[in-house]
């Protein structure tokens, strides 16, 4: 583990009146958010923002991966309100793109496609101009999963592949490569018209032409949109940090991604999957409209 937190990784913490606001919404409504359970470091300037990623499903993960500090173990029962109250949060945030991720729940028999496809159906009645976004667990490549959702027609569908192949058995063992990027294919295939994103973690250890050929199999498969980001241990009993890497290096990931097509490249030590994720609808989906 590198022995200095490099300069470019120190950041101060935002001070908003809004941040308690965020939180006393999320808190009435019973919501989690993986700002919270994945102690994002983008938390505080989200919450200051009235932003938030709600996290459906629970809050307890049926999947154990080493560099998430989601906490696992076995999951409670879906809160049958959830869908509707993700909605009314979205709403009392004056929320313009809703983004909506969740825990893996390899409990259920579809994954909780059901609950993402009911929770999709809830923020466009209450907010039909909103950009929803989701991004969601393998469902164990289920293909009516994965339908499932897409027929609920998010605007976009998000599966981060995380990091490169050589890395899965440390990082994620219970993940599959190829099985995430049959994901996307699948998203593609049942909904041309659904703009497909994904991200990965670097400083685990990957090398720069493992992150080239990460890249470039994801545009194999048609994702339009990519963020990579530095992986930051949670705490003690995660991986341990292999490198920060520099913010010049990020940027040349950002221009890799741009030369091969990628429609957005967000590049940078601390871009999230879903942080700033409305940049890309003003930016594109907006004009394109």
């Amino acid at each position: 583990m590198p022995s200095r937190f490099p300069a470019w990784m120190k950041r101060k913490l935002p001070a908003s009146a809004n941040i308690a606001a965020t939180k006393e919404i999320l808190e009435k409504l019973g919501l989690n958010t993986v700002c919270q359970s994945a102690i994002c470091p983008n938390m505080g300037e989200c919450f200051a923002n009235k932003t938030a990623t709600f996290m459906i499903l629970g809050n307890v993960c049926t999947r154990n991966c080493r560099f998430c500090a989601v906490e696992g173990g076995h999951p409670a029962v879906v809160n049958p309100q959830e869908a509707e109250n993700v909605a009314e949060a979205a709403k009392q945030l004056g929320l313009r793109h809703v983004v909506v991720t969740s825990v893996t729940r390899d409990d259920l028999p579809d994954g909780g496609a059901g609950h993402f496809a009911a929770t999709i159906t809830a923020i466009r009645k209450k907010l039909p101009k909103a950009v929803i976004e989701v991004l969601t667990p393998d469902f164990k490549g289920d293909e009516t999963a994965i339908k499932t959702v897409t027929e609920a027609k998010p605007h976009i569908f998000n599966h981060n592949i995380e990091t490169v192949p050589r890395l899965y058995p440390s990082v994620r063992p219970r993940a599959d490569y190829r099985r995430s990027l049959n994901l996307l294919d699948r998203v593609k295939h049942y909904g041309p018209g659904i703009f497909t994103k994904s991200g990965l973690m670097v400083g685990l250890g990957e090398s720069n032409e493992e992150v080239l050929q990460t890249l470039q199999d994801l545009r194999s498969v048609g994702c339009d949109i990519v963020t990579i980001g530095q992986y930051l241990q949670p705490s003690r009993r995660h991986l341990e940090v292999h490198e920060y890497v520099s913010p010049e290096t990020f940027a040349e990931y950002k221009a890799i991604g741009e030369s091969l097509g990628f429609k957005y490249v967000a590049s940078a030590p601390f871009v999230r999957s879903s942080f700033n994720a409305r940049e890309f609808s003003e930016l594109y989906m907006m004009q394109s409209s």
